[in-house]
């Protein structure tokens, strides 16, 4: 064979490859690429109409009118707290409680199935769980105010009470929402590092925190900045949790994040205006572009 035949049957190869890749590439260039810039787009249309599909202008306006939106201000303040709370927390808990289940020999698949539960569970029910846990009522506070007053602390309105209460229930629900995907994957994780290592830093008399610091972080740290990065973009994203626990209205309990601020400029009470929300959700895209490229060059750097 010479080299042109070697030449034609590489490059058949690669066009081959190419149309394999087809479907994929036209599946995300209609319903990705495609509404992602036509949001951008919007998001300098002044006025823009569903209707008639005009508009009086264009500019920056929509992004000035949503950044100096005190409803919006506070949904990237909730945001920003859940996000800062939860991924770093839950990520840490099911770390610890992955390390427990690699231990456990017997039941192992048991525990693991009990801890994986909330994950299949619908979020609306599990929203529904946690009212009956923590709001008060004419009838009864609560059971979480049941174990509070038996300590001898005092009631609180953890639904419809103060935003540090509201927030504190919404930190709980999201962390228990995400934590069983984690433990899931950092238990898989825990299972394929060698037992070899393990093995030879017993002989050497290594203390099992330094077994952990040395050998088990690094070899599961790629799992480790995966599970960071998809818990910022998902915390980021969060809007049924909140409904789940607060309700459609979050602007009037003020536990609104960007996805439902979003929401509401499109389809809420204050909807119709699909410019604003077009301008809310590029600002959210870029928040979590930036937070997700900074990740990345963390990792690299550790690596």
């Amino acid at each position: 064979m010479n080299n042109k035949d070697s030449s034609f049957i590489k490059k058949l190869n690669e066009f081959k490859g190419w149309l394999y890749l087809l479907p994929a590439i036209i599946f995300l260039g209609i319903f990705m690429v495609y509404p992602l810039i036509d949001v951008f787009v919007y998001s300098f249309e002044e006025g823009y109409n569903f209707a008639s599909q005009s508009f009086f202008g264009t500019g920056m306006y929509n992004y000035s009118y949503v950044l100096h939106d005190p409803y919006f201000l506070q949904a990237v303040k909730n945001t920003f707290i859940i996000v800062i709370i939860t991924v770093p927390l839950s990520t840490i808990i099911a770390l610890f409680i992955s390390v427990l289940l690699s231990r456990i020999e017997k039941l192992r698949s048991l525990f693991q199935t009990i801890y994986f539960l909330p994950y299949v569970t619908n979020t609306l029910a599990v929203g529904l769980v946690f009212m009956i846990l923590f709001k008060k009522t004419a009838y009864t506070d609560g059971m979480i105010n049941l174990l509070i007053n038996a300590f001898g602390g005092s009631s609180v309105d953890f639904i419809d009470g103060p935003y540090w209460a509201k927030m504190t229930v919404m930190c709980i629900y999201t962390i228990w929402i995400v934590m069983p995907f984690k433990i899931l994957i950092l238990t898989s994780a825990l299972s394929s590092v060698n037992p070899d290592y393990y093995s030879a830093a017993r002989v050497d008399g290594t203390r099992p925190w330094r077994i952990f610091y040395r050998i088990t972080l690094p070899m599961i740290s790629p799992m480790i900045f995966y599970l960071v990065i998809t818990g910022f973009i998902g915390a980021f994203k969060a809007y049924s949790d909140e409904v789940a626990l607060f309700g459609v209205d979050l602007n009037s309990a003020g536990m609104n994040t960007i996805v439902g601020y979003v929401y509401d400029m499109l389809y809420g009470d204050s909807g119709g205006y699909p410019s604003f929300a077009s301008a809310a959700a590029i600002i959210l895209f870029i928040i979590v572009l930036t937070i997700t490229v900074i990740n990345l060059m963390i990792s690299d750097s550790d690596n």
